[in-house]
């Protein structure tokens, strides 16, 4: 028992030692350690490095990106064309059916497979290939944290984004169906019910054309996204009626207003944080699980995302900029206070899509206390009684920078609630997923591990009430990382928009159900922020493997079908690879009759870069 004891105190006094709160003897007698805080987010702060900026690319390298640009759209029409067969397509008022080409796919489906696997592949090869030309070379530059010495320009990379999206915007839904729930719940409150308590079976029947598509999943659960999606979608079912492609497709314009959002605020706060915006932009809004998942899933978090990252730049524009943000001796916003309410309102509209944004509020709420010189107080070896003389001034800024947002908040939820005619039973539908069972989620693949363990050794069927206690003790375990990560930007160790992709990925991991494009709500913030080589390479793998591995198939899609899809899909991607890039010129012919050594100097198109 003394044993057990001395362990809960060592550990206690390392907590105190990391929290800053531990007094200690100074390590020499010149050693001032009066002002030394806590060990926040040191290892966290390694993930940024300034960028330098660099030149354009030269001739040859843009010859070769305009290759990978229509290897990545080959990528994308060959998903498209899978998609007619394997896209989660409506089961009434399928669009191509019947028709004598269009159709084709849908009556291929393990040719559609082996197009939509073809295609996936493609695309992520053709990602992986142009980020030379925007992080540099894997193996050189982003692993040893350096800048390549040319990098395509912003226009550049816009257009690649541009061509690499159309296609995928004329194919059917892709890798979902969330698409058909947001149709019926948007029917509902068009219908002037409330679609927090009232579900598709019960608000429009069973056999409406609406449920019939909606998964048997969702079919009996009430709506967990915020007032004002529901109140967009609530629009576009009054301008599309019962017309489920005409609803699709204005939702997709949705999702693509919030890519564009992304596309207009992630190279600024890039920028403003030091690292290169097409880099930002390669990793974040080129990313494949944003074309795929955002775009062709048509998934919300889109506009959350983006509405979250205009809030962003609008918010720092305000907090660090030199001009004063009320006139002197009023409470009158000067032109930039009222940048600063309009990146808090926007923020607060992003968490009326999706609540989990909420939490950039936070951050932008340290950034406004420390322009009020708030910091993290030096406590360790400072007297008790000195405790709040040190402090006081950080809690009051603290104060009044929680309250200035409180007040923003509160008036845009309570606006928007009202205003759609929803209400606030959103509210108490948050925690709706849980019904999912994700493999993603680190506490409910252990709770579900756990509990299969259970039932093989014979302790019966346990996993439900394992989950009931493993998923709280996740919240809880985020809850503590995320204030861990609010005290190192306080300190000035992180800046606030890494410190929110740190603790998005943090609400991901420890979510008590995650999908694969919720990777993003941590990706595409720390897309501006992170260089280093550990998150990018780590970050690069899980997209694209993350990409790939989330095939279009159902749970009727037999291993013998899957297999041949992804055996056919690696074969064409490789058939496409040559075709792409294998050199045929005249010279190249010559040399190789000439039966040329190879260390003969190749061609300035194909030269390597350094």
């Amino acid at each position: 028992m003394p044993d057990f004891f001395g362990l809960v105190w060592n550990h206690l006094l390392t907590v105190l030692n990391y929290l800053g709160l531990r007094k200690q003897r100074p390590v020499g007698p010149d050693t001032d350690t009066t002002e030394q805080r806590g060990d926040y987010g040191k290892t966290v702060a390694r993930l940024h490095d300034d960028e330098r900026e660099v030149g354009p690319l030269n001739a040859a390298e843009t010859r070769r990106l305009r290759r990978i640009k229509l290897f990545g759209a080959t990528g994308s029409v060959l998903i498209l064309i899978g998609a007619l067969g394997t896209g989660a397509v409506p089961v009434l008022q399928n669009p191509v059916a019947g028709m004598r080409v269009l159709s084709l796919p849908s009556r291929m489906f393990g040719t559609a497979l082996a197009l939509s696997i073809g295609g996936t592949i493609t695309l992520v090869v053709a990602w992986l290939l142009i980020g030379r030309f925007a992080v540099g070379r894997l193996s050189v530059e982003v692993r040893h944290g350096r800048s390549p010495e040319r990098r395509m320009s912003r226009r550049q990379a816009d257009r690649t984004l541009m061509l690499w999206i159309t296609p995928i915007v004329l194919a059917p839904p892709l890798l979902s169906k969330d698409i058909y729930s947001y149709l019926a719940q948007s029917a509902i409150a068009s219908r002037g019910m409330d679609p927090y308590s009232v579900s598709p079976v019960r608000g429009l029947g069973v056999d409406h054309i609406l449920t019939r598509s909606v998964p048997n999943l969702w079919r009996d659960t009430p709506a967990p996204y915020g007032p004002l999606f529901l109140w967009i979608g609530e629009g576009i079912t009054k301008v599309t009626g019962a017309n489920i492609t005409a609803a699709i497709f204005l939702h997709r314009i949705v999702a693509l207003i919030g890519i564009a959002l992304i596309v207009w605020a992630l190279p600024r706060l890039a920028k403003r944080c030091g690292v290169s915006s097409v880099a930002a932009l390669w990793l974040g809004a080129m990313n494949p699980l944003v074309i795929l998942h955002l775009v062709g899933g048509i998934h919300n978090e889109a506009l959350m995302l983006g509405l979250m990252l205009v809030g962003l730049e609008l918010s720092f524009r305000a907090i660090y900029g030199v001009d004063r943000l009320r006139k002197p001796g009023t409470l009158i916003p000067t032109r930039a206070g009222w940048i600063l309410i309009a990146g808090g309102a926007v923020l607060a509209a992003s968490s009326m899509i999706k609540v989990t944004s909420m939490l950039a509020l936070g951050f932008v709420g340290i950034a406004l206390a420390m322009r009020w010189g708030a910091t993290l107080p030096a406590l360790r070896y400072a007297p008790v009684r000195e405790w709040w003389t040190r402090s006081k001034w950080s809690v009051y800024a603290l104060g009044v920078s929680a309250g200035f947002y409180v007040v923003v908040l509160g008036i845009v939820m309570v606006g928007i609630s009202l205003a759609t005619g929803l209400g606030f039973g959103w509210t108490g539908t948050l925690s709706t997923g849980e019904i999912v069972r994700s493999w993603m989620s680190m506490p409910t693949l252990l709770g579900v591990t756990t509990g299969r363990i259970g039932v093989t050794l014979g302790l019966g069927e346990h996993t439900q009430a394992i989950l009931e206690v493993a998923r709280p003790i996740g919240q809880l375990v985020a809850g503590l990382f995320i204030i861990r990560w609010m005290l190192a930007t306080l300190g000035g160790r992180l800046h606030p928009l890494g410190a929110l992709g740190v603790s998005m990925a943090t609400v991901v991991l420890f979510f008590p159900f995650v999908q694969a494009w919720y990777l993003l709500w941590a990706v595409i913030p720390l897309a501006a922020w992170a260089t280093g080589p550990w998150f990018r390479i780590s970050t690069i793998s899980a997209s694209a493997i993350i990409a790939i591995v989330v095939m279009p198939t159902s749970s009727n899609t037999s291993g013998v079908v899957l297999a041949q899809g992804l055996l056919a899909g690696v074969i064409m991607v490789a058939a496409l690879t040559a075709l792409f890039f294998e050199d045929r010129s005249p010279r190249r012919w010559r040399r190789r009759r000439r039966g040329a050594s190879d260390d003969t100097p190749e061609p300035a198109e194909n030269a390597p870069t350094r």
